[in-house]
């Protein structure tokens, strides 16, 4: 479903993605993994195009969204996207938080969108937060909200920017829960992730990445107990 070829990205001279090609196969989860600063979330960034590419394709859906652009918001109703931020609009209770995109990009009525919205909160555990405002929501709780947003809008493909990295362990842990059961119902998942051993849990391939290439893409278990590259057998030995 998702292609990327000879995608490169440069920021103020600086190369951040060089010449990258990868597919993802459906309904697989895929962990990027990497020191900071190795163009992981520019990566992930570049599959719906909130990175631009300074070249190459990437073709989603059997679009390409680099020389289609006309399509692009068409092709993002099918990928959910949660960051590391959370990104809710603080004027909104969980549940409208969940209900907007359902009533102004799907077009359902406010009835049919809070019914969906109930449904993808309690799903997430968060049933009795409907009427919290985010500044009255754990940083988990918050992250929670983000999931299910991006879980109401039916996407084909969710991408996880680092969800973890502004919460604190216990928080962590509740987050990591709630991506692990999405490996169940049938969507391709793409998670930027710092916890390896989480990594090393939920996902079918790891894709290795340094200094804005990758370097491998493998089998979570070959990954883990046979590294190709000198550069990821130095980063495991760092980290585990």
């Amino acid at each position: 479903m998702i292609s990327l070829t000879n995608v490169s990205k440069v920021f103020d001279k600086t190369t951040v993605l060089k010449e990258v090609t990868i597919e993802f196969e459906p309904e697989k989860t895929y962990a990027i993994i990497g020191s900071s600063g190795a163009g992981k979330s520019t990566l992930l960034r570049c599959i719906n195009l909130l990175e631009i590419p300074s070249s190459g394709s990437v073709v989603v859906d059997g679009v390409n969204l680099v020389l289609d652009k006309k399509k692009l918001s068409l092709v993002r109703e099918k990928i959910g996207m949660v960051f590391q931020n959370f990104n809710l609009f603080a004027h909104m209770s969980a549940l409208h938080n969940v209900m907007f995109a359902l009533v102004k990009v799907k077009k359902m009525n406010d009835a049919d969108a809070q019914k969906e919205a109930v449904k993808y909160l309690t799903e997430v555990g968060l049933q009795y937060r409907l009427n919290n405002y985010p500044h009255q929501l754990s940083g988990g709780e918050k992250q929670r909200v983000a999931i299910a947003r991006a879980l109401a809008m039916k996407p084909k493909v969710m991408l996880f920017d680092e969800p973890t990295s502004a919460l604190d362990p216990e928080m962590t842990q509740e987050v990591l829960k709630v991506i692990k059961q999405l490996n169940h119902i049938g969507m391709t998942n793409i998670i930027v992730t710092h916890e390896i051993k989480f990594a090393q849990e939920v996902a079918d391939y790891i894709i290795f990445m340094d200094n804005a290439e990758i370097l491998e893409v493998t089998p979570t278990q070959i990954f883990f107990s046979k590294p190709k590259s000198s550069r990821a057998v130095e980063f495991l030995s760092n980290m585990i």
